[in-house]
């Protein structure tokens, strides 16, 4: 695939086979993505890549502990809730995808199981928990390479026919990654990534949410 055919025709998964993924391939995604930038090439990224029992794990405590109403213990800081357009646009990326799912507005029981989907990584094969240096708390560039790096995974994954969602659920409940996924406490937990073979008769899995336009998002000085 070219470039310009990765990025257009990527999209986030959200329904996996029941297939593992190899070591080598997850190890040839991670070498590509690693390529990106990074500030003053720090690299201050660590992938904790998980399959198997332990990420079974992970699953279960996650999906207990929100179920048992136990507050989420998040590490990497989320902010104020989203208001105004940016509630807007992660309202209708929501409307999207439960129009796909055939969820509506007032089951609640097909919303809570889509909510718990994400905490169990959407049962996805893999699971990459993307930590940082802890000394490199408060710096705003790390962050960003986080991400940057994190961007390139996804791309790198989908070139090889593999598909990902970056999420949150997954690390709401950091005791329980940190433990099971063997995360030393010289790291900060920012977020985890589902991982594997796309299932192509998911539902939610052909949506493409909606993009902003260069003109609404874009500004050009000095040009003619």
């Amino acid at each position: 695939m070219t470039y310009e055919e990765v990025v257009r025709s990527r999209r986030s998964i959200r329904g996996y086979l029941d297939k593992p993924v190899p070591r080598e391939l997850i190890e040839e995604v991670l070498e590509m993505a690693m390529r990106s930038p990074s500030s003053m090439n720090t690299q201050p990224y660590h992938f904790h890549v998980i399959t198997g029992e332990p990420l079974d794990r992970i699953r279960k405590g996650n999906t207990e502990r929100i179920l048992a109403g136990e507050p989420d213990s998040r590490e990497f800081r989320r902010g104020e809730a989203f208001a105004g357009k940016h509630r807007d646009r992660q309202i209708a990326c929501a409307v999207q995808l439960f129009e796909a799912m055939g969820i509506e507005r007032d089951d609640k029981e097909k919303r809570q199981d889509w909510v718990l989907r994400g905490f169990r990584q959407f049962d996805a094969p893999v699971c990459v928990i993307v930590t940082y240096d802890k000394e490199l708390s408060g710096s705003d560039d790390t962050p960003f390479d986080c991400g940057a790096v994190t961007t390139a995974l996804v791309n790198a994954a989908w070139s090889r026919g593999l598909g990902c969602v970056i999420n949150s659920q997954g690390i709401m409940q950091s005791p329980v990654v940190r433990e099971n996924a063997h995360i030393p406490d010289d790291q900060v937990i920012m977020k985890a990534v589902a991982m594997g073979w796309p299932d192509e008769d998911f539902p939610a899995n052909p949506v493409r949410i909606t993009r902003r336009s260069v003109e609404d998002a874009a500004r050009f000085v000095g040009f003619d």
